[in-house]
């Protein structure tokens, strides 16, 4: 049977190159080519329904890059196996060589990407090592939806709250579940979001106020944010950090 194969690269000849290649390996590795996108974005509403085993992604994209396209479908029921194509970027191909994730220096050539192929098919993505590869926060959070991606704008969050094996992203039009670490979110938009309680994150930019929590000892603030009506808790112990961080908003 033939590999399944779909190529993202936002340079027509990029992409044209990579097909001819295909070919080119065609009696070593036989492949099918079963779509190609522009970008990360065009590429997240394709793949899921495409039946790809591989991705070749180019890195860095106009409207999302390479990295962050792969940790999105990292979250489908079968996600492909991802190849990564760069120019000569040696702070990205260190950071694949540590991860021991695959990719392909431009220009590309038959047998390395005859050797990519084979090694991906037996892959298994790992989100935790796409993003230790990462070296920029996400742009969106994903969620998967009947094997569909729907993506929620970094920018839209007012907060995250955790609950049990699960994370509520609010944004000010809906909320969305997913299954990542708190702290690991904390961490990767720490310019964008503050810690308010153990269970909680809020976006700085949408913090609005503080109102007094009459008979809690623990938390004797609300935060008041713009957009939502909940009025979330701030924990006794985040109380300093978070009128400090708030005080020092223009």
């Amino acid at each position: 049977m033939s590999l399944r194969v779909f190529i993202v690269d936002d340079e027509e000849p990029a992409r044209a190159r990579l097909k001819e290649l295909l070919e080119d390996i065609a009696a070593e590795l036989p492949t099918s080519l079963v779509g190609e996108a522009r970008h990360g974005l065009e590429a997240l509403e394709q793949v899921p329904g495409s039946g790809a085993q591989v991705l070749l992604a180019d890195i860095h994209m106009p409207g999302m890059g390479g990295l962050e396209l792969a940790r999105h479908l990292a979250g489908l029921e079968q996600p492909p196996a991802v190849v990564f194509v760069t120019a000569h970027d040696r702070h990205a191909v260190e950071a694949f060589e540590l991860n021991a994730i695959d990719y392909l220096l431009k220009p590309v050539r038959a047998a390395r990407l005859a050797a990519a192929l084979k090694k991906a098919a037996v892959a298994v993505p790992d989100r935790a090592q796409l993003a230790r590869a990462a070296q920029s926060a996400r742009e969106y959070l994903s969620v998967v939806e009947r094997n569909r991606i729907v993506l929620v704008p970094v920018r839209d969050i007012v907060f995250l709250r955790a609950e049990q094996k699960y994370v509520t992203v609010r944004t000010a039009a809906r909320e969305h579940l997913i299954e990542e670490p708190l702290v690991a979110l904390e961490r990767e938009f720490a310019g964008r979001l503050v810690r308010i309680h153990r269970n909680c994150l809020v976006a700085r930019a949408a913090v609005r106020g503080f109102e007094r929590n009459p008979g809690d000892d623990e938390a004797q603030w609300l935060v008041v944010l713009e957009g939502v009506p909940d009025k979330l808790p701030v924990s006794r112990r985040q109380w300093p950090t978070v009128r400090e961080l708030i005080a020092e908003k223009p």
